[in-house]
């Protein structure tokens, strides 16, 4: 089991956060693989649980959906993609002609696949929606059967401009390959360059279609210091070290609330947020979340991050159970004694 240093050099961090070890010692996060808390650049708690360790590569899942949108922005900062409002579809003109090939679909832009609000008929909480994720997992092309979904009949935008919510892993899968053409190079190795590289990262394992696709909607696996990495990324409004790494109006727009999702929870560019409670009252978070409890956020207000990795997958509960951990085991210490 590692623990990170400042636990062994600092007897007040073990008895400030004990309440992390006992919670999953009575299985209330079942299968927690990593907590780690920092505060500014500083790692306040780090364990390993399950035989895990710092080395450890977590399959996050749909966390990926996150690091897409990262990528997104840098394409068009680096002028591969024109913009949020270029029409999507246009950058996947090898593949056409597209089943149901339609002005619904043409209308289809960048920033609706990042916003989960495009006419795809796409709804991966419904079993019968022709665009369910679990649908394409057998096919051996996927980009083949995503850019051929339908769209939705009854499609219609607000007045903001967008269509309703849905969450839609093949949209986002849709982004890596737009990416991908747009810069004229395999998806994995323009995160590896634009975006892992800057950050430090120098591990990581995609998950791929049965065909060899990057798989950009899932499946991603970092080292738990990794993703926190990428969170102090966007806390920083997309800098490091004096360099920018993702545009800052860009990250600023991937962490407002573009699309009210669900109850207590909303959504930016493929990130949450919601309010999280604490002794001391609510706090904001924002984060990158996935199958199996897993989950990255970041508090603004308290220049913080917390990444709780876990294989809890395919449960009943999985992601109120991480909540709980954070906000009972440790806001408390966080938020509240400062």
């Amino acid at each position: 089991m590692a623990v990170c240093w400042l636990l062994c050099a600092c007897g007040g961090s073990r008895a400030r956060y004990d309440g992390i070890a006992k919670a999953i010692a009575r299985g209330d996060a079942p299968k927690t693989t990593s907590v780690l808390v920092m505060r500014g650049s500083a790692v306040e708690y780090e364990r390993y649980f399950a035989d895990a360790t710092a080395e450890t590569l977590h399959d996050t899942r749909s966390a990926t959906k996150s690091l897409t949108a990262l990528a997104v922005g840098i394409a068009i900062d680096r002028h591969a993609v024109s913009g949020l409002a270029a029409p999507a579809f246009g950058y996947l003109a090898d593949l056409a002609p597209f089943a149901h090939d339609e002005p619904g679909k043409a209308a289809i832009t960048v920033e609706d696949l990042l916003t989960m609000s495009s006419a795809l008929d796409c709804n991966d909480d419904d079993d019968a929606s022709p665009g369910n994720e679990e649908t394409m997992y057998p096919k051996p092309v996927w980009v083949r059967w995503a850019a051929d979904l339908p769209v939705r009949a009854d499609y219609q935008r607000d007045r903001s401009g967008r269509g309703p919510w849905h969450y839609c892993t093949a949209g986002v899968f849709l982004l890596g390959q737009i990416v991908q053409r747009a810069a004229h190079q395999p998806i994995d190795r323009f995160m590896a360059e634009q975006l892992f590289a800057p950050l430090g990262i120098t591990a990581w394992e995609f998950a791929k279609s049965p065909s060899g696709e990057i798989m950009t909607g899932g499946g991603l696996r970092l080292r738990t210091r990794d993703l926190a990495a990428v969170a102090r990324l966007m806390l920083a409004e997309g800098a490091r070290g004096g360099t920018q790494i993702v545009p800052a109006a860009f990250s600023r727009a991937a962490l407002t609330v573009h699309r009210e999702a669900m109850p207590e929870q909303h959504y930016g560019y493929l990130f949450w947020t919601r309010q999280y409670k604490t002794p001391c009252g609510t706090t904001t978070g924002w984060f990158m979340g996935g199958n199996g409890g897993n989950t990255v956020v970041m508090f603004r207000d308290l220049d913080a991050v917390v990444v709780v990795t876990r294989t809890n997958y395919n449960t009943r509960g999985m992601h109120q159970q991480t909540i709980a951990l954070i906000e009972g085991a440790i806001l408390p210490e966080l938020a509240c004694k400062r």
